[in-house]
């Protein structure tokens, strides 16, 4: 007798009340609010259990002196406290003299300047040694190599410091690009060795504006201190390498989701991009030197920055071997890379703040480094190479002339 199989019967289950779901926004919201419920209730509470921490310990004080300008019987001081406590300004000594001065700040908290005014009748081309004297005793100090009347910020001065942004940005570039008839007339192994030695002269920029960021900010911490450089050079080479993401997706430039190389024109304006940031931090130095006295404009220096970022014109036109020479585009790229010397001289003349310029300079370096990464697939020979010995040793001169005409812009 067979028997016959009953399947078992499941009932649903019965349907009970259900909630809404949480938004998913208030889900990623509702931690960042009891983060800061909590951090403002130790805040009010003034860290409960740990005021003992504190007892018997000295504030910490950190100042850095960011700026000196030297006015007719008076020496004006930029001082920002870079430490954790509260700072405040009780003497100023100079050169062992006690001198009388005002403040825009009685008190600085973290992270805040002020502005001192030091009665003191100077003497030009002589030596000074400042101490800040702080409520707590603490001294910081600072020195005056050679005393010398810092520039009046008028139109005079302004219009001299877009000349000389003209000086040391535009008119190199521009000279450089006069290579691209020489470049047009190469063979295609020479346009390697042209593109190698592009570069190398990007390489140099990179490290070159890495390493000033990093010496304008040694001794300077607030706002990170050197990190900021990195910071910089690590936004402009994720920003500049998105855009260039967003662009091949537009476009359809890739071929089976594999990279391909970049069309010659926009490796040019990338290129003009790039050294155009670069120069926007030179430029910014430049100026902001030169505003506070410690810059020799003789013309020595302009022909040694002339000679220097004229390398830079040649790293433009280099990709554009084998395109139509259009005046009008390489005017605009000309502009594009040598310009922002003149906003960067403008802008360091009237409002220098170290962490800026160095950070500036940062996004200078990350903006070149990531432009010479493009430029290797069109590097490669008959074989698929990149680094080849032609290549190589294009990279080489590139290195070497910069390091070279370096040497004749030490300020």
């Amino acid at each position: 007798m067979a028997i016959e199989d009953n399947p078992v019967k499941t009932t649903a289950p019965a349907k009970g009340f259900r909630h809404a779901p949480v938004p998913r926004w208030l889900l990623g919201l509702g931690p960042l609010v009891l983060i800061a419920l909590l951090m403002g209730l130790f805040t009010l509470l003034n860290g409960p259990g740990l005021s003992k921490l504190s007892e018997g310990v000295p504030p910490k004080e950190e100042v850095a002196v960011e700026e000196i300008r030297l006015l007719p019987g008076e020496i004006v001081i930029t001082a920002r406290n870079e430490g954790p406590d509260p700072v405040s300004i009780a003497q100023v000594n100079v050169s062992d003299y006690y001198a009388t001065f005002t403040q825009s700040r009685e008190t600085m908290a973290p992270l805040e300047s002020s502005t001192l005014n030091v009665s003191y009748n100077w003497v030009d081309g002589d030596p000074y040694e400042i101490a800040l004297v702080t409520s707590n005793g603490g001294k910081i100090m600072t020195a005056i190599d050679a005393a010398a009347p810092s520039p009046e910020r008028g139109t005079s001065f302004f219009g001299l410091m877009a000349l000389l942004g003209i000086y040391v940005g535009v008119i190199p570039v521009a000279l450089g690009m006069l290579w691209m008839p020489f470049i047009r007339r190469s063979s295609d192994s020479w346009v390697r060795v042209l593109l190698g030695v592009t570069v190398g002269l990007l390489g140099f920029l990179a490290f070159d504006a890495t390493l000033e960021g990093m010496e304008l900010v040694a001794e300077n911490g607030a706002f990170g201190g050197t990190l900021v450089v990195f910071l910089g050079a690590l936004l402009a080479y994720l920003v500049l390498e998105g855009t260039d993401a967003w662009m091949r997706r537009h476009q359809d430039l890739s071929d089976l989701g594999q990279p391909a190389a970049l069309p010659p024109r926009r490796l040019a304006l990338l290129i003009a991009i790039g050294i155009g940031l670069h120069n926007m931090g030179e430029g910014l130095a430049i100026g902001s030197a030169y505003a506070v006295g410690s810059l020799a404009l003789g013309a020595t220096l302009i022909v040694g920055f002339a000679i220097h970022n004229t390398t830079e014109g040649l790293a433009i036109v280099t990709p554009l071997s084998k395109e139509p020479p259009h005046l009008a585009r390489l005017a605009v790229l000309g502009l594009i890379a040598g310009a922002p010397a003149i906003a960067g001289a403008l802008v360091g003349a009237t409002v220098y703040q170290p962490a800026l310029s160095a950070f500036l300079l940062g996004v200078g370096a990350g903006a070149v480094a990531q432009v010479a990464i493009k430029l290797l697939p069109m590097m490669k020979d008959r074989t698929g190479k990149i680094f080849t010995p032609l290549t190589s040793a294009g990279i080489i001169l590139g290195l070497g002339v910069m390091f070279a005409t370096g040497l004749l812009v030490q300020a």
